[in-house]
């Protein structure tokens, strides 16, 4: 296994953001980062090899942030656990253009808004993601801040949702009787 920063993480699903954003507040929580809309673009080789390997290429703008991102193959646990490097790129459509260059396609883009909060323990974040198949409160730090704080905002382990946003997106149009795309507002 690679050396290198693990992203540890749950998903809990909440009915709105309001309701969302008030059980923060109410839980000591502050903003750290306004609310942005985010897109995101999933890069694969055409073979799908990244993703059978559990790998994630990754390329989200948000607001005049873009980032490249690899994620590496999940760790057995309660959490989603699993490597991550992020390096900060200047042009989104630079960026995108040299992954296709390089033999990368793009296979799937997700949009969400996305609040960050904190509160004053330093081991953990909250987002707050408006995805377009729903709302949810994501909790990444460590282990035992992320249990910490989902019981003190409500949320058992058996809350705890640990697929993708895509594989959220999947799921959700299987249920809905529609064919994938992107996870994307209508316009």
């Amino acid at each position: 296994m690679r050396e290198g920063p693990l992203e540890t993480e749950v998903k809990l699903a909440v009915a709105d953001a309001g309701t969302a954003r008030e059980l923060l507040l109410r839980n000591g929580f502050r903003t750290r980062r306004q609310r942005i809309f985010e897109a995101n673009s999933v890069f694969d080789l055409p073979d799908g090899s990244l993703r059978a390997r559990g790998e994630l290429l990754r390329l989200r703008q948000a607001g005049s942030d873009v980032i490249l991102t690899w994620k590496g193959p999940e760790l057995p646990g309660k959490h989603k656990s699993r490597p991550e490097t992020e390096v900060g790129v200047l042009d989104f459509d630079a960026c995108s253009h040299l992954l296709r260059d390089l033999g990368y396609e793009l296979v799937f883009r997700y949009d969400k808004y996305r609040t960050e909060f904190e509160s004053d323990a330093p081991d953990g974040v909250v987002t707050l993601d408006e995805t377009p198949i729903g709302t949810f409160l994501e909790l990444e730090g460590f282990s035992y801040w992320i249990d910490q704080t989902a019981r003190s905002l409500g949320f058992e382990e058996s809350d705890y949702i640990l697929l993708s946003y895509g594989m959220l997106y999947r799921n959700y149009c299987e249920r809905q009787g529609i064919e994938p795309m992107f996870m994307q507002f209508q316009t």
